[in-house]
Parts: structure tokens; C-alpha cells; sequence
């Protein structure tokens, strides 16, 4: 029940009671409403901007702890792409130079990373950043970890076969010190003996006695063997694996035919002075990936490095070729 209000009547001297028309009574419930409604919204202001729910205080402890596991993971992830990065130079610069591979091209280690845009579902987050750049690392070291376990079951398998690509590299003189006279023309350029013009030699001429024995220089196998009175004359052509082929070239007999098996120090022809020759000497040529290289660089089962030195250097000397 409200309280009845008075007022001191200073006329009467007395108290009157205070009686509100209905348009002051109706003035007053709208203030009161209108106040109400104020303090109610001013206090869920400040209760929502400056203090926080017991949920939100839950899930902003949750958010802090996913941003510390993600500092920590992409941390790791870090670390993970550094030590990924030692192991492909390990395998570029290490081990396949001691199989003599070639190193996995940096087009294949980085296949599959760009392209489309992957990461579209993760775009649209106060975090999308974070997200697609640890997504992205991911996505880079898993594709590089693939890549390398393929590189690395090659290595593997070259290692299984290493005594077997060991005995078919080229390693031995194709003549014998004892029967030969001299190395007479180098790998590179030099004078044709009929021509009388710079021409690029493409093996080394080794000066012997007609009918000396030649040497397979590697096991493989004989995939040429030709006749013939022009250019190089009756040659052998051995395929020696592993991207390897050795030329024996101006034979005067064949002591292998096409596609037999030979091992290192077999005899498989004899030294002449068939096609274009100047004198009896073998033409001898390493070539790898079908390309000429030179084949000094192949003599070390033969040479002492003091031999292989000197041989070097009378190679830079400018000679004429005798083919």
C-alpha cells in the first residue's frame, strides 16, 4: 500500500495531504521506467565490457593455452624444417657424391607446394594468419619428408650395390705400363693430325705396339662392336652401367662380341691402327650420361697420385691428336 504524502499548508497552518492529478502520476511511471531501463542497460555495459562471465573466463584461459601449444608446436615445426634441411644437403653433397648420383633437383623437393589456394577454409578467423602459415609449413615439410624417403630407399639400394658399381666404374689403364710406349694425345682440344686444325679430342691416345692386348677398363657389358676403315675404325663400345660407356677405338682384332659380359682386365680386342689413324695406337674414350669426360680422372687403380699428377699437367700441354 503507498504511503500517503502531506505538505505544511502555511495559510492554514496545517497539513495537507498530497493529492497527484493523473498526469503527474502517469509522468512519474514513465521517469521511473525510463530510469529503470537506463541503469539496467548502463549496468549490462559495463558488466559485458568489463568484466567477463565465468564461461568467457574459461574460454579465454583456453584460448591462451591453444596460442602457448601453437608457440610450442610451430616451434618444433621450426626445428623439424631445419633438421630436414640438414638431411637433403647431407643427401645432396654427401652421399650421392660417394654413389655418384646426381642431387634430387630443387624443382622435385618443392613439387606440390602453390597452386590453388588450400587453405581457403581456413580464412575468415581472427587467427586465419597463424593458421594458414602453420598449415602451410606442414603441408611443406610433409611433401619434403616423402620426397626424401624416395631419395633416401635410392641411396639405400645404391649402397646394397656399391661393390657392384665399384667394379663397373671405369678404373684401370686400357693398356698395361708394360706395354705401353706412351700416352701420345690427351682429352681436349688438340691438332688433327690430317686436317691440321684445333679440333676437341675426345678420349686418350695410347701409344703401343701393334697387337697389343687392351683392356676392358670396368665389368659390363658389350653393347658395339663395328668394323669399319673410316673415323674411328673397328671399335668396341661397353656399357658399364651407372650412366657409364668406355670406347676402345683403331683395334686391329676383337676379342668379345655383342652383348657379352666382361669383367674388369679382360682382354676384349687388340691395339691397331684401323680408320683414321696416323700410327698403331688405341683411342680410348669414358662417357658419362652420353657425354665425353675425361679420362685421366678414371686411372686410379694404376697411378700413384704423383703419376696422376704428372699426368695432369703433360695433359694442359697443347700435342697433336693421332686420329
Amino acid at each position: 500500500m503507498a504511503r500517503t504524502k502531506y505538505f505544511f499548508n502555511e495559510k492554514t497552518l496545517s497539513y495537507d495531504e498530497i493529492k497527484l492529478t493523473h498526469g503527474q502520476k502517469l509522468f512519474r511511471f514513465f521517469l521511473f521506467l525510463f530510469s529503470a531501463v537506463a541503469l539496467t542497460a548502463l549496468f549490462i555495459f559495463i558488466l559485458f565490457n568489463y568484466f567477463s562471465s565465468p564461461k568467457e573466463l574459461m574460454q579465454k584461459r583456453e584460448i591462451a593455452e591453444y596460442k602457448l601449444q601453437y608457440r610450442i608446436m610451430n616451434d618444433k615445426l621450426n626445428k623439424m624444417q631445419k633438421l630436414m634441411n640438414e638431411l637433403e644437403y647431407r643427401d645432396d653433397n654427401i652421399y650421392r657424391i660417394i654413389f655418384d648420383a646426381e642431387p634430387v633437383p630443387k624443382s622435385v623437393r618443392e613439387a606440390g607446394i602453390g597452386g590453388v589456394n588450400r587453405y581457403a577454409n581456413l580464412e575468415g578467423y581472427s587467427e586465419s594468419k597463424m593458421l594458414v602459415e602453420t598449415a602451410k609449413k606442414l603441408d611443406k615439410l610433409t611433401s619434403e619428408i616423402y620426397v626424401q624417403s624416395k631419395s633416401f630407399d635410392k641411396v639405400f639400394a645404391m649402397a646394397r650395390n656399391k661393390e657392384k658399381m665399384l667394379a663397373s666404374i671405369p678404373a684401370i689403364q686400357p693398356i698395361r705400363n708394360i706395354d705401353m710406349r706412351r700416352i701420345s694425345s690427351y682429352f681436349g682440344y688438340r691438332i688433327d693430325p690430317f686436317y691440321k686444325v684445333k679440333k676437341f679430342h675426345e678420349g686418350i691416345d695410347f701409344s703401343a705396339p701393334k697387337g697389343t692386348p687392351v683392356h676392358v677398363t670396368g665389368d659390363g657389358r658389350v653393347v658395339r662392336v663395328i668394323r669399319s676403315n673410316r673415323g674411328y675404325g673397328n671399335e668396341i663400345l661397353v656399357n658399364n652401367g651407372y650412366g657409364y660407356m668406355t670406347r676402345y677405338a683403331h683395334l686391329s682384332a676383337f676379342k668379345v662380341k655383342k652383348g657379352q659380359i666382361v669383367k674388369r682386365g679382360q682382354i676384349i680386342g687388340l691395339v691397331g691402327s684401323t680408320g683414321k689413324s696416323t700410327a698403331p695406337h688405341l683411342h680410348y674414350e669414358v662417357i658419362k650420361n652420353h657425354h665425353p669426360i675425361n679420362p685421366i680422372d678414371f686411372f686410379f687403380n694404376d697411378l700413384t697420385p704423383a703419376e696422376y699428377s704428372k699426368m695432369v699437367e703433360l695433359s694442359k700441354i697443347p700435342t697433336q691428336s693421332m686420329d
